[in-house]
């Protein structure tokens, strides 16, 4: 069996097997364009993601993702459910209790929460041109009304909230993030335009208490990825 699709809460998830199980599990938490259904996810259609599932089943890794409610933007009910869906797999799958998680995008808002709330369930974290802050992201969306609008509605939905409600939350949120879990972490970077330059400084500016410097990849550099993943997760599997 190659992978397993199955609803919790109403939302799809998936489970990618390995031909070999090496016993450590990697969740994929996905950005805005992810999707989890019936019977397939974004990082299968998506040719370029497939290779990197290809190359972590090659390597033993099971991997695990869920819909988590489409744009999620972070919610709470996203982390609850992916704190459910990392219960199910670890009663259901034979693995190490402690796994990896890669998270690309709006992922990275769900990515932070879960390393807060599951501490000792986490080995390692990837986070992939992520988006760390919701109140500087919005910031750079007031440029572009046509994407800040779309974005509010957004937000709006996830987190069950009217727009100025919400915007008063985002507003009194904290400038910078708290990363001092437990946790090792990698932030890679794939630079495409001076939109993602901006971001990739923000970095420096938003994450406090921790040394982290982020890996910068040209974009024909993105085959590469899937071995710096692996290289990661490998390197913070010596204790069990």
């Amino acid at each position: 069996m190659e992978n397993r699709n199955f609803q919790m809460d109403t939302q799809w998830n998936i489970i990618h097997y390995p031909e070999k199980p090496a016993g450590f599990g990697v969740l994929i938490i996905g950005d805005e364009r992810h999707f989890v259904d019936e019977s397939k996810c974004f990082w299968t259609q998506n040719e370029g993601k497939l290779a990197f599932i290809d190359q972590l089943k090659e390597k033993g890794y099971t991997i695990f993702s869920s819909n988590l409610y489409g744009r999620n933007w972070g919610s709470e009910k996203a982390v609850e459910l992916a704190q459910r869906l990392y219960q199910y797999v670890i009663r259901s799958e034979i693995l190490n209790n402690q796994i990896h998680i890669l998270a690309e995008g709006m992922g990275a808002l769900v990515a932070v929460k879960l390393m807060e709330k599951m501490e000792g369930c986490i080995r390692s974290v990837i986070l992939l041109n992520p988006i760390l802050s919701l109140k500087h992201h919005i910031e750079q969306e007031k440029e572009h009304k046509f994407f800040y609008k779309k974005l509010m509605r957004e937000l709006s939905a996830a987190h069950k909230m009217g727009q100025r409600a919400l915007e008063g939350k985002i507003s009194s949120m904290e400038d910078t993030i708290n990363l001092e879990f437990d946790v090792p972490v990698k932030i890679i970077h794939v630079l495409s335009g001076g939109k993602s330059y901006a971001q990739s400084k923000l970095y420096q500016q938003i994450i406090r208490t921790r040394e982290i410097h982020p890996t910068y990849i040209l974009p024909e550099k993105k085959p590469q990825l899937g071995k710096i993943f692996i290289k990661f997760f490998n390197s913070h599997e010596t204790v069990l």
